[in-house]
């Protein structure tokens, strides 16, 4: 009986620790972060007003010692859609990018040929490859949007330092464990330790891959084709608030991933007191 309550004393003490060092971790984070957003903690935050940049001026959307998330639209009208889109692909593969997506119509008697590609850029060489990007044909607008995460990241990282050290020392609660019962309940909390780690760090290389490349979606129209701006009639203002509508929910969705790793690990730290509970009450009345 003094051996299944020091265990789970110990276990307790490790679950609650760690939770505490990641609620340390949320709210300590950085004032200037919080200060700046006014928001949601651990939502990607606007770095200036200046950010979104149009009519073909990329700017610079840098800062030292920060993580920042870019993501921009870029059109541009072509002789040859088809083979620019090939070009594109080159130009982003020479600066060490990749191609997440590329869409090409060919021309039709109703409709002139044109090209979508979705490129992953490096965050250091985007200037750069705007400027090969832009010798493509006349660019009819730029956008490019940056938003800072570090906030965000510096939670992560410390949550994922502190999980780190609970599973630690819950392998060597393991291998002190001298019973059946105090084995069941260190390797439930293990496993529901080791669950949240691997879904922090899945989260953590996400972000970084999302800062270390720009995500530039490239749209490529025939000559004389008018490229599409903003709504100019009844049914086209329909679709984009239909977008945006989608927008919308899809951030909600992000939110609501952030959030659902916290409600399992304190549903899973709550099952684990209720077994260590009920164990002990079962041998007590069992002696």
């Amino acid at each position: 009986m003094k051996r299944i309550s020091v265990v789970a004393l110990a276990i307790a003490v490790l679950l609650l620790a760690g939770c505490s060092a990641q609620g340390a971790s949320t709210s300590g984070s950085g004032p200037s972060s919080s200060d700046s957003s006014g928001g949601v903690v651990g939502a990607p935050q606007p770095v200036s007003p200046d950010s979104a940049v149009k009519d073909g001026t990329t700017g610079e959307i840098k800062s030292s010692n920060r993580d920042v998330i870019t993501t921009g639209s870029v059109s541009i009208t072509v002789d040859d859609p088809i083979k620019s889109a090939q070009d594109a692909v080159m130009i982003t593969e020479q600066a060490g990018g990749r191609i997440d997506s590329r869409t090409e119509n060919p021309a039709t008697p109703n409709q002139p040929a044109s090209a979508t590609l979705t490129l992953r850029i490096p965050s250091d060489e985007l200037d750069r490859t705007l400027a090969e990007l832009k010798k493509l044909g006349t660019v009819n607008f730029v956008s490019l949007n940056a938003s800072d995460i570090t906030q965000q990241t510096t939670d992560l990282d410390a949550r994922i330092t502190s999980l780190k050290t609970s599973v630690d020392r819950l392998l060597t609660l393991m291998q002190q464990a001298t019973s059946t019962t105090d084995l069941i309940a260190i390797e439930s909390a293990l496993s529901a330790r080791q669950s949240e780690l691997e879904g922090l760090q899945s989260q953590r290389d996400y972000l970084s891959d999302q800062v270390d490349f720009s995500t530039i979606s490239l749209d490529l129209y025939s000559t004389g084709t008018v490229a599409p701006g903003s709504p100019d009639s009844f049914w086209t203002g329909i679709v984009a608030g239909w977008n945006a509508l989608v927008a919308a929910l899809g951030g909600a969705l992000i939110g609501i991933g952030f959030v659902l790793p916290w409600l399992l690990a304190l549903g899973a730290v709550a099952a684990i007191v209720l077994l260590i509970v009920w164990l002990s009450t079962r041998k007590r009345k069992a002696a």
